[in-house]
């Protein structure tokens, strides 16, 4: 038995892949950003009116949400695929959804924001029909509670079991295995509807005379692309830093960028399907939505988001010498994950500004901030446990290449 298939053995492997100890350089300095955005935050909603304050906390809540629920949806289709690109990536996964607790607590203000008539025309305007019994102020929250309950359970369930696995012996594990494969299954279900109409509820009803049936389709897209970026990201900075140099190899990198790709061709064919389907359709309160999207300085925004959230990316990581180079691949990851921020941007602002580009110095301060906060939490759950799930029934199969 050579030196790597030691390491599977749950009392070695404990030890051996505790978190590089620079990892915590970086999760001060989220803090320090955070707190120092947390208090540009204050003087801007004193400041400026409520409406760039709220608008720009939701862009930059649901940014950071979406990629903690793209996190909590790959982990458990992990737990029901298997395979070495998710039993690695594992524990930046869980680290990634044991953030959803503190994010809930972050969902606050966006009540506040709700409750002064600052974001949704419809708590002052009366609707009509379904949408006047949908969509109150009471129902919204008692459903917003429902959504971050289900996250937050699914992602408190897993990574106690997961935790568990670390110091279970052969058997144990084994039946730890079974049983985070057996609730992943119904919860991914639990998990698709409650992220499909958490996006109905808190983007989509900024325009209340709007809709789409695959608006949650687009969301998970975007939020999976997210959760990618951040994994690819992860995985460079551990890959050059022991205990996981030598562990985390090109072919690593090689799966994670074929899901890039299809993450990629997944967000761009759900938000093209979208506009053809509303376009051609030519329904007047459906096609305003995207006329006021679709023109001026929205337009130039929509250009981008066509060539730099889909075509170049899609190019670039039809390479296989580019994802199984780390550099080039977090290259492509950092662009897609800014290009999400546009896409939310671009879904949200303009139901504020229609006619005309708006930007306020908060639509930065608050994903920063927010962001800051989150890289802070993040790191933080990431130091506590070993790099790598140690007793994991597929583990040996991270030291091999696995064909590739």
């Amino acid at each position: 038995m050579n030196d790597l298939e030691r390491s599977t053995s749950a009392d070695a492997s404990a030890a051996r892949y505790p978190a590089p100890k620079d990892l915590a350089r970086w999760g001060n300095l989220g803090l320090a950003v955070g707190l120092a955005g947390v208090a540009l935050l204050a003087v801007g909603y004193f400041t400026a009116d409520g409406e760039h304050f709220y608008r720009s906390y939701l862009v930059g809540w649901i940014y950071w949400l979406s990629i903690a629920l793209g996190s909590l949806a790959l982990l458990m289709v992990h737990h029901l695929t298997t395979g070495a690109w998710g039993t690695v990536a594992r524990r930046i996964f869980e680290a990634a959804v044991r953030t959803l607790p503190y994010l809930a607590v972050l969902f606050v203000p966006i009540y506040f924001g709700l409750r002064s008539g600052s974001l949704y025309e419809w708590t002052h305007e009366p609707l009509t029909g379904n949408k006047a019994i949908w969509l109150t102020p009471s129902a919204w929250l008692l459903r917003s509670v429902i959504y971050l309950a289900v996250w937050v359970v699914l992602a408190l369930v897993l990574t106690r079991w997961s935790a568990k696995q670390d110091e279970a012996d052969e058997v144990g594990a084994t039946a730890l295995f079974k049983k985070m494969r057996a609730v992943s299954g119904g919860g991914l279900v639990l998990f698709a509807f409650a992220l499909t109409f958490a996006a109905f509820d808190w983007i989509m009803s900024l325009d209340p005379h709007w809709y789409s049936t695959i608006y949650g389709a687009w969301f998970f897209g975007g939020s999976g692309l997210g959760a990618l970026g951040l994994l690819v990201l992860m995985g460079l900075f551990l890959a050059n830093r022991e205990p996981l140099a030598g562990v985390i190899a090109k072919h690593h990198f090689h799966d994670w960028g074929k899901l890039l790709l299809a993450f990629t061709m997944l967000w761009a064919y759900f938000s093209v399907s979208q506009l053809l389907i509303i376009w051609s359709g030519n329904i007047p309160e459906e096609v305003v939505w995207y006329h006021e999207r679709l023109r001026g300085g929205w337009g130039g925004v929509g250009l981008a988001l066509a060539l730099l959230h889909f075509a170049l990316p899609f190019l670039l990581l039809l390479s296989r010498d580019l994802k199984r180079q780390s550099k080039m691949l977090a290259g492509v990851a950092v662009l897609l994950l800014v290009m999400h921020w546009v896409d939310l941007y671009w879904n949200v602002v303009p139901n504020f500004s229609p006619e005309n580009l708006s930007f306020h110095w908060l639509d930065v301060v608050a994903p920063l901030a927010l962001g800051g906060l989150w890289v802070w939490l993040f790191v933080g759950e990431l130091r506590k446990r070993p790099l790598l799930p140690v007793n994991d029934p597929y583990l040996e199969e991270v030291f091999t290449d696995g064909g590739h």
